[in-house]
């Protein structure tokens, strides 16, 4: 897996302050998509161990709500057994921090499939971003036919 940033302290990406990851890789190709350089599978560094560890370490500051996993696209095969294993270390040493992730990909879909990853995550906007559906009003999402669910349920507003 390649990524192309972590942020150590975001507030855009989810609630609270967060750690979040850009990873590398698309096959979906949105029309208008904001981040479109981190479609190429080899754009930025590679993901090791030692990035892992960091991420570890920017989470266990007291003030950081969670992870947020964004892209590219998360739930493309190449970039889902890194991020398995790092949500698995996530729920298993610091059960307190959610982990919200976005993906192309719709929900009902990776559920069928078993998508290991999709049950790791609390929160999931899922879908393509749609240009002609574009709503800069709406939360954490930049069409109006994506979706946050948390643990696949579906909500309208976060507190």
């Amino acid at each position: 897996m390649r990524y192309s940033a972590i942020y150590d302290c975001d507030l855009a990406n989810g609630l609270g302050w967060r750690v979040s990851i850009f990873v590398s890789g698309c096959s979906i190709h949105c029309k208008g998509c904001f981040n479109s350089q981190t479609w190429d599978f080899d754009f930025g560094k590679e993901y090791t161990k030692k990035t892992e560890n960091k991420i570890i370490e920017l989470l266990n500051r007291p003030y950081i709500r969670g992870l947020s996993i964004l892209g590219g696209n998360p739930t493309e095969p190449v970039n889902e057994p890194d991020l398995i294993y790092l949500c698995e270390r996530i729920k298993k040493e610091l059960p307190e921090k959610d982990i919200w992730m976005w993906t192309g990909h719709i929900y009902e879909e990776l559920k069928s499939k078993n998508d290991k990853l999709i049950d790791l995550c609390d929160v999931i906007i899922d879908g393509p971003f749609i240009e002609e559906k574009k709503d800069l009003t709406l939360k954490w999402r930049g069409s109006s036919n994506q979706r946050i669910l948390y643990h696949g349920l579906e909500i309208y507003d976060i507190i």
